[in-house]
């Protein structure tokens, strides 16, 4: 029996071990998943305004806070990984804050590491698609393109201390607008205007559109019977300056078309305002009576 006892002793102090450096493990890995927690940061980010550009101050130039640019209704924050994936992604609406909330600061935890963020704001209305996907890749998947401003940069979060960063957006969209000299008539319902280049989706990085495909979109003047109209859009564009063929078709409440009119080497610019002025509902020669004014304001010469 003592025999036995002494050969067994041994095989009990293996199993004690073999425990014991399993509980050792067991401590490591809990001890190493605490660190972790210790390296993830919060970043907030306030996005301090946009470059504004209008043409009744052109004495003016700064930035605004979001919160005080009533075309911009929404603002979509991103943080991208080294490898491309998503390590962050928030959406504000100003007509849906949360308590505490203000529109335009944001806050979001991040491991350390390098990422890059990705801010854009942009109009919103009921029924929009807008989609950021990547640092290169954004836009909407609705009728048409909103007034859009954006900002891609490089983050770096090195230690667990909180990060603050301020952004300013600036405005990448272009902007048409079509304003009729003559009145309209009952039957004319909608304005649908055809961009023979530019697109609807842009990359956040450059700010210049993804395609040059051009797109249509449709508007309903909300202007009287026998009373000019004025619509407006904003295309996104291929390079920063763009000549290309717009036109105009006045459609009836069936979308069959009344008139169509043409008007070619139309020049655009990213964050300028080109204004098309004419008899929109005159049948006659399409470009005819058509005055051209492209609203270039120098950059050190306009903010708001």
């Amino acid at each position: 029996m003592k025999q036995t006892l002494s050969q067994t002793k041994p095989q009990n102090n293996k199993k004690r071990t073999t425990i014991q450096l399993i509980a050792f493990l067991a401590i490591l890995m809990l001890v190493a998943g605490c660190q972790r927690e210790k390296e993830t940061a919060t970043v907030r980010v306030h996005l301090s305004g946009f470059t504004i550009e209008q043409e009744e101050f052109p004495e003016l130039r700064s930035a605004v806070d979001p919160a005080g640019y009533g075309p911009v209704t929404a603002i979509t924050l991103a943080f991208y990984g080294s490898s491309g994936y998503e390590a962050c992604k928030i959406t504000q609406y100003k007509n849906n804050l949360q308590p505490g909330e203000t529109f335009g600061d944001f806050s979001c935890s991040l491991p350390v590491g390098t990422y890059t963020m990705v801010a854009v704001a942009y109009a919103y209305n009921n029924g929009d698609v807008f989609t950021l996907t990547s640092p290169t890749e954004a836009g909407y998947s609705t009728e048409r393109p909103r007034e859009t401003f954006c900002k891609t940069q490089a983050v770096t979060v090195s230690s667990a201390a909180q990060l603050d960063l301020s952004v300013t957006l600036n405005r990448i969209s272009s902007m048409l607008s079509v304003v009729s000299t003559d009145g309209r008539p009952a039957e004319a319902t909608k304005i649908r205007t055809t961009y023979a280049k530019g697109g609807k989706s842009f990359n956040p990085t450059t700010g210049l559109a993804l395609s040059d495909n051009g797109f249509s979109q449709t508007n309903n003047p909300s202007s009287a019977v026998g009373a000019g109209i004025t619509v407006s859009s904003f295309p996104f564009l291929f390079s920063d300056e763009e000549t290309m063929t717009i036109t105009l078709e006045v459609l009836d409440a069936n979308d069959n078309v009344l008139i169509t009119k043409t008007i070619p080497n139309v020049p655009f610019q990213r964050n300028r305002k080109t204004i098309l002025t004419g008899d929109v509902f005159t049948p006659g020669s399409s470009t005819a009576g058509f005055q051209l004014e492209t609203s270039w304001l120098p950059d050190n010469q306009v903010t708001f």
